[in-house]
C-alpha cells in the first residue's frame, strides 16, 4: 500500500475527530460563551448542515479540478474552520467556524475514495479505500476521547487547535505523497442528477436521515445525560466515548459483512434493534453499568446500518453513483442535525435529560417503516420483471464500494 494512503487517513482522522469531539465538550463550550447546552447543540447541527450542503456543492465544484489539488483545497478549508472555532470570541463566530470546517467533509471522503482506488492495482482497490477510512474509524476510538480529555483539562480551544494541526499534517502529506492525477474527463452533472429520479435512491436517503439521526439524538447530549442522570464524573465521559467508538467499529464490521449477503434483512434487524435500544436507554441511563452497555449497543447498531444504506444508494444509482454517494454522506449529517435540534427541543421543554432517547427511538422506528416500504416495492417490481431487479440490486454495487461505505459515517 502506498504512503499516499497514510496522508489520506490522517485527513480522515482529523475530520472524524472534529465532527464528534464537540459532543464531549458541549458543557465547557456552553459555560464559556454563557449559553444553554441545547443552544450549544447548534454546534452539532451547524456542522451537520454544512456537510449536507458541502457534500454536493464541493463535489460539483471539484468535478473539473485535478483531484490532488481539490483534496489540498478541502484540507485548507478544514484547517481554516478549526482555527476559527478555536479562536472564536463569540458563540456565533464559533458556529461559523464549525460550518466552514464541515464544508470539506463529504467531498474529501468522496474524492479521497476515488484517489485511493487509483493508487493501487485493481485487485487492491477495496483495501486501499478501507485503509483511508481507517482514519475515520480510529478517530472515534482514539481522537474523540483524547480530544475530549484535552478539552476538559486544558481548555476546549486547545482541542480545536490540535485538530487544525492534524489538518496541516494531512495537507502536507497530500502535497508530498499523493501523485499528480489527471483531470477527470467526460463527467456530466446531468447524468449524475438522473439518479435522484429513482424512488429507491430517495427512500434509501430518507432511511439514512432517520436511522442515523436516531443515534445522534441520544449521543449529542451524552455528556449531560451521563453526568446528570447516570452519575458519572465529567472525566468519565472520555471512556464512555471510547466505548461508543468501539461499538461503532464492531457495527461497521458486522454491517459490512452482511451488506452483500442480505442487505434488506440486515437493515430490518439493525433499525428495529436500534429503535428498541434507544427506547430502553431512557431506563438504563439511570445506572452506570446499564448506561455503559447501552452506549456500546447504540454505537454498534447505529453503525451497522451504515454499510447497507450506503451500498443501497450505490446499487440503485449504479450508472452515476458519485454525486448520489456524496449526497448520502450529507444525508447522514442531515439526520445528525435534525436529531440534535429535536433533542435540544425536548430538553428545553423540560422533559428531562433522557428525553432525546425517545426522539431517537421514534426516528429509528420511522426508518424501519421506510425500509419495509422499500423492500415491498422491490419485491413488487421483481414480480413484475422477474429478470430485472433481484440480481442487480443484490450485487450490483461495485466491489470497491462496499468497504468504503462500511467505513463512512458519515458521518461520515
Amino acid at each position: 500500500m502506498p504512503l499516499a494512503l497514510l496522508a489520506l487517513a490522517i485527513g480522515a482522522f482529523g475530520i472524524g475527530t472534529t465532527e464528534f469531539v464537540i459532543m464531549g465538550l458541549l458543557p465547557e463550550v456552553a459555560a464559556d460563551y454563557g449559553v444553554t447546552i441545547p443552544t450549544a447543540g447548534f454546534l452539532v447541527t451547524g456542522y451537520a448542515l454544512g456537510v449536507v450542503l458541502g457534500a454536493p456543492l464541493m463535489t460539483v465544484l471539484g468535478i473539473r479540478v485535478p483531484r490532488k489539488r481539490m483534496l489540498m483545497l478541502l484540507m485548507g478549508l478544514f484547517i481554516a474552520g478549526n482555527v476559527l472555532s478555536a479562536l472564536a470570541p463569540a458563540f456565533g463566530v464559533m458556529l461559523a467556524g464549525r460550518v466552514v470546517a464541515s464544508l470539506a467533509h463529504g467531498a474529501f471522503f468522496g474524492i479521497g475514495s476515488v484517489v485511493a482506488a487509483g493508487l493501487v492495482a485493481p485487485e487492491k482497490k477495496a483495501g486501499a479505500i478501507a485503509m483511508m477510512f481507517t482514519g475515520l474509524t480510529v478517530a472515534n476510538v482514539v481522537g474523540v476521547p483524547l480530544g475530549t480529555l484535552v478539552g476538559q483539562t486544558a481548555g476546549w480551544r486547545l482541542t480545536f487547535l490540535v485538530v487544525a494541526a492534524l489538518g496541516v499534517l494531512g495537507l502536507l502529506g497530500i502535497a508530498k505523497l499523493v501523485p499528480e492525477l489527471p483531470r477527470p474527463e467526460g463527467v456530466r452533472i446531468r447524468h449524475e442528477l438522473a439518479a435522484f429520479r429513482n424512488v429507491q435512491v430517495l427512500l434509501a436517503m430518507a432511511m439514512t436521515v432517520l436511522g442515523f439521526g436516531g443515534v445522534f439524538a441520544a449521543i449529542t447530549y451524552i455528556t449531560p445525560m451521563m453526568t446528570n442522570v447516570a452519575g458519572f464524573a465529567d472525566t468519565s465521559v472520555t471512556w464512555l466515548l471510547v466505548l461508543f467508538g468501539l461499538g461503532m467499529v464492531a457495527g461497521n464490521l458486522i454491517g459490512g459483512r452482511f451488506a452483500d449477503r442480505a442487505l434488506m434483512p440486515m437493515l430490518y434487524v439493525s433499525l428495529g434493534a436500534l429503535a428498541v435500544v434507544l427506547a430502553v436507554f431512557t431506563l438504563t441511563a439511570h445506572t452506570k453499568a446499564g448506561a455503559a452497555v447501552t452506549v456500546v449497543l447504540i454505537g454498534a447498531l447505529g453503525f451497522a446500518t451504515v454499510p447497507p444504506l450506503q451500498k443501497r444508494v450505490l446499487d440503485q444509482a449504479a450508472g452515476a453513483p458519485t454525486l448520489a454517494s456524496a449526497v448520502n454522506i450529507g444525508a447522514f449529517n442531515l439526520g445528525n442535525a435534525l436529531a440534535a435540534w429535536l433533542g435540544g427541543l425536548v430538553i428545553a421543554a423540560g422533559l428531562g435529560w433522557t428525553a432525546p432517547n425517545w426522539v431517537g427511538a421514534a426516528l429509528a422506528a420511522s426508518a424501519l417503516v421506510l425500509a419495509l416500504v422499500s423492500g415491498a416495492l422491490e419485491r413488487r417490481t421483481a414480480g413484475t420483471h422477474p429478470a430485472g431487479v433481484g440480481g442487480s440490486d443484490g450485487s450490483g454495487g461495485p466491489a470497491v464500494a462496499a468497504p468504503a461505505a462500511g467505513a463512512v459515517p458519515a458521518h461520515h
